[in-house]
C-alpha cells in the first residue's frame, strides 16, 4: 500500500470515535487477560503462558499510550511508537531468557491448563484483531497497535500447539520452542515499528525546509 493510502487511512482512524472506542475495548480485554494468564502461567509452570501474559500487559500499556497520543502531531505519535517498539523489544528479550531458564530446569508445564487458557486468549485476541483490522495501516503508532494484536493471535495459536506437544511428548520442549518463537515475533515487530517511526521523525524534521 502506498504512503498516500496509509496517510488517508490514518486521517480517518485518528479522528474516528469508533477507533478510539475500539482501543478502549482492547485495553480492557488485555488487562483482563493479563490477570487470567499470569495466574495460569504460574500455576501451570508454562513459559509460553507467562510470556503471553506479559504480552497482554505490554499491549494494554501500548493501547493506553496510543489513546493518549491520538490527534497529536506526527512527531509525537512517532515518539510514542518508539516507546512501544522498545517495550516490544524488552518483552522479546525477557521471553527468550525465560524460555532458556525453563529449558535448563527441564520444567514440564501442565498441558490441559495451557490449552484452556490459550484458547480463551486466542478468542480474546481474534476479537480485538477483527475490530482493529480496518485500521491496520497508517502511521507508526497505528501500525504498532496492529502488529501487537496480530502477534498476540499468532502467539495464542502457538501456545495451543505447545499444549498439544507437551501433552503428546510429556516434555517441556514444545513450550520452550513456542516461547522462543514469541520472542522472535516481538523482536521483529519492534524492528518494523522503529524503522517506520524513525522515518516519520525524519520526515517531520525535513518538513519546514520544504
Amino acid at each position: 500500500m502506498s504512503a498516500h493510502c496509509c496517510d488517508h487511512d490514518h486521517g480517518q482512524g485518528a479522528t474516528s470515535p469508533t477507533y478510539r472506542r475500539i482501543l478502549w475495548i482492547a485495553l480492557v480485554v488485555n488487562l483482563t487477560m493479563f490477570a487470567v494468564e499470569i495466574g495460569a502461567g504460574l500455576a501451570a509452570q508454562s513459559a509460553s503462558l507467562l510470556a503471553d501474559s506479559l504480552d497482554f500487559l505490554g499491549d494494554a500499556a501500548n493501547y493506553g499510550l496510543a489513546l493518549f497520543v491520538l490527534g497529536m502531531a506526527l512527531q509525537w505519535r512517532a515518539r510514542a511508537a518508539l516507546i512501544k517498539a522498545a517495550s516490544m523489544g524488552i518483552f522479546g528479550l525477557w521471553v527468550a531468557g525465560t524460555a532458556i531458564q525453563h529449558a535448563l530446569a527441564d520444567t514440564v508445564p501442565e498441558a490441559p491448563m495451557m490449552g484452556v487458557v490459550g484458547a480463551l486468549a486466542l478468542a480474546a485476541n481474534l476479537g480485538v484483531a477483527a475490530l482493529l483490522y480496518r485500521w491496520r495501516e497508517g502511521d507508526s503508532n497505528m501500525r504498532s497497535v496492529w502488529i501487537c494484536t496480530r502477534n498476540d493471535a499468532i502467539g495464542n495459536l502457538a501456545v495451543l500447539a505447545a499444549a498439544v506437544g507437551v501433552f503428546g511428548s510429556g516434555t517441556g520442549w514444545p513450550d520452550y520452542v513456542v516461547a522462543a518463537i514469541m520472542s522472535g515475533l516481538a523482536l521483529v515487530g519492534a524492528f518494523q515499528v522503529t524503522r517506520q517511526a524513525l522515518g516519520e521523525l525524519a520526515q517531520t524534521r525535513a518538513a519546514p525546509a520544504e
